[in-house]
């Protein structure tokens, strides 16, 4: 249970380190420096620790509901805090263009709508 709870504990501390340079990164760009080395590095660093992350969750959920063993029992307040936000992250971070301009219901309602 030690090695969960430090698993449970850097997977909030990359989450925070990503929130961090998020919120970097969407200031520099309202502050037009967009160009400058510092928002080139927060922005780099931003997409790995994203990465980071989702590979991490993406292993915490292999571990949390394997079909042969239960561990269901392991899911606490933390754990269903960071699949929650896992969510979020992969909702907000996902591809909509995609989805958005090559749907053809989307691309009907747009026309009934008037745009």
């Amino acid at each position: 249970m030690e090695y969960f709870s430090s698993y449970i504990f850097l997977l909030f501390v990359l989450k925070f380190c990503f929130i961090i340079m998020a919120i970097t990164t969407i200031y520099l760009k309202f502050k037009h420096r967009e160009n400058t080395e510092i928002y080139k590095t927060f922005f780099y660093w931003k997409g790995r620790v994203e990465f980071i992350f989702v590979v991490l969750m993406s292993l915490l959920l292999i571990y949390l509901f394997n079909p042969r063993k239960n561990r269901l029992f392991m899911i606490d307040r933390e754990t269903k805090l960071l699949l929650y936000l896992f969510g979020i992250v992969l909702i907000i971070t996902a591809d909509w263009s995609n989805f958005i301009h090559e749907s053809k219901w989307f691309q009907q309602a747009q026309e009934v709508v008037g745009r």
